[in-house]
């Protein structure tokens, strides 16, 4: 009998901590405010270029960068081949971007753009809308907001 009165208590015991969890994460969902972006202006691109490179070329390719007007932050990542950068589209939009880029160096490199499909979704294109996850939350925001 001990022992069936003590998995009653770590039962209850569980169901109570896995309530109290889903609790708090509802909580967090329905107050959780969407994120205002206060640089409207700025927009991320990306560079694929042809093969990776070593470090030289990619502190080459950091520099060159940097230099271009309205270019802010700048991610390489030189086994993929790939320039991410943030720049302030008021300044310079991608494709200036790049040919500003392409005239300081000889790059075998082309500019990354996303199909229409793409560009029309509402959230991030790597969110799956179909998901579990994605279909809760967006149920509590739509009950508390």
């Amino acid at each position: 009998m001990k022992i069936n009165r003590k998995v009653k208590i770590f039962l209850g015991s569980i169901a109570g901590i896995v309530f109290l969890l889903f609790l708090v994460l509802v909580v967090h969902i329905a107050t959780a405010k969407p994120v205002e972006v206060d640089n409207a202006t700025i927009q991320i691109s990306r560079i694929d270029f042809k093969e990776p490179f070593d470090s030289l070329k990619s502190k080459e390719i950091h520099r060159n960068l940097k230099s271009i007007n309205g270019v802010k932050n700048i991610k390489i990542v030189p086994e993929k081949g790939v320039v991410v950068y943030f720049h302030d589209n008021r300044i310079a939009n991608s494709e200036q971007v790049f040919a500003q880029l392409s005239a300081k160096g000889n790059y075998q490199a082309k500019r990354f753009v996303i199909s229409d499909e793409l560009a029309s979704k509402k959230v991030c294109p790597a969110m799956n809308t179909n998901s579990f996850s994605y279909k809760f939350s967006r149920r509590i925001q739509r009950i508390f907001n």
